[in-house]
C-alpha cells in the first residue's frame, strides 16, 4: 500500500489546495454559503468538488490494484497520469469554465486511467478465478 499512499498524499495535497482557493475567495467576498453569483467562486468550487468527485474511486481502483500485487510500474504509472489529469483540470476549469484543453484533457486522462484500471481489476480477478 505504500505506493497507493504515494498518490492518496498528492491527491490530498492537491484537494487541500483547491479547498484553500475556494476559502480566499469566500472570506474576501463575504460568501459564506453558496456562491453568491461570483463566477469565480463557482469556478473555484466547480475545481474542488470535481476533484472530490473523481479521485475516491480512482484512488480506490488504484489501492485494489496494489492489493493484487500489480506491477509497481503500472500503479506508478496509474498513479502518475492521475494526479497530472487532477492537476490539468484543476487548471483548465480555474482558468475558464467553458471549453479549455487542461478540461478536456484532464477529465479524458482521469477517465481512461480509470477505465484501465477498473478492466484489469476485472482481467485480474478472471484470471485468478480460473486457476481457482
Amino acid at each position: 500500500m505504500r505506493i497507493t499512499g504515494i498518490y492518496a498524499a498528492l491527491a490530498t495535497l492537491l484537494v487541500l489546495i483547491l479547498a484553500a482557493r475556494v476559502a480566499l475567495v469566500r472570506n474576501a467576498r463575504k460568501i459564506g454559503i453558496g456562491d453568491g453569483g461570483d463566477h469565480e467562486l463557482v469556478k473555484r468550487i466547480r475545481a474542488h468538488a470535481n476533484a472530490l468527485e473523481n479521485l475516491p474511486l480512482a484512488l480506490l481502483l488504484l489501492l485494489l490494484l496494489e492489493l493484487n500485487q500489480t506491477q509497481p510500474a503500472w500503479l506508478h504509472a496509474f498513479g502518475i497520469v492521475l494526479i497530472v489529469a487532477r492537476v490539468a483540470h484543476a487548471i483548465g476549469l480555474s482558468r475558464t469554465s467553458g471549453y479549455s484543453l487542461g478540461r478536456f484533457a484532464g477529465i479524458g486522462l482521469t477517465w481512461l486511467v480509470m477505465l484501465a484500471m477498473a478492466l484489469l481489476l476485472l482481467w485480474q480477478a478472471l484470471a485468478f478465478a480460473r486457476v481457482v
